[in-house]
């Protein structure tokens, strides 16, 4: 079969570009040309960055977040030790942190409870957050998922693992629209919500 590329290595970028998320065969198809109008030392440093994230990124032991070595907000002494904010994914943290309203700590689970996906509760890391809350002798969890059916169904499994243990647990205020992703929400909003948040027992009312 002749293939619709005139060369192909241009065909093998495409097809690795068409594989990130929201990348279509046409959009891979027009960075590569754009990487390929460039001089080459745009596409060395575009790989070389690729290669490195790869390799030097690391998971925080502690609250799942990416960082470098160690953890900029975990190691951070100014951070409110007895307070743990529970997202769903590292884009998450990052949108917190950019309102500077929270100064606590972070725990990120990787997704959230979604059998129709076959994520289970096993698949996230939500027993590791259910170890921490007393060896870190922590007294507000505040959950900020997503308010998806998927992140409500999250939300309450986190709950009734965590009352035996005596903590508080808080949610954000409904500032933010049911089926709203966390990151997508302006700083503002975000801002009041975390100022804003209610006992998670309120909820039930």
């Amino acid at each position: 079969m002749t293939s619709k590329y005139p060369s192909k290595w241009l065909e093998k970028a495409v097809d690795q570009l068409s594989l990130l998320p929201g990348v279509g065969r046409k959009t891979a198809l027009r960075l590569a040309l754009y990487i390929l109008r460039r001089p080459e030392s745009f596409a060395n440093l575009l790989g070389s960055s690729i290669i490195e994230l790869r390799e030097n990124i690391i998971y925080c032991e502690r609250c799942h977040n990416i960082s470098d070595s160690p953890c900029p907000i975990c190691s951070d002494p100014s951070r409110d030790t007895q307070t743990i904010c529970v997202v769903e994914n590292i884009r998450d943290v990052m949108a917190i942190e950019r309102t500077a309203q929270y100064k606590g700590l972070y725990h990120v689970l990787g997704g959230v409870i979604s059998p129709i996906d076959g994520i289970a509760p096993q698949d996230l890391e939500i027993e590791s957050l259910v170890e921490r809350v007393p060896r870190e002798q922590i007294k507000e969890v505040i959950l900020a998922i997503s308010p998806t059916m998927e992140g409500e169904t999250t939300n309450f499994y986190i709950y009734k693992r965590l009352a035996p243990l005596g903590v508080h647990v808080s949610l954000l205020s409904r500032g933010i629209a049911m089926g709203d992703e966390l990151e997508y929400t302006d700083e503002v909003t975000l801002a009041r919500a975390l100022r804003d948040r209610s006992d998670f027992t309120q909820s039930f009312r």
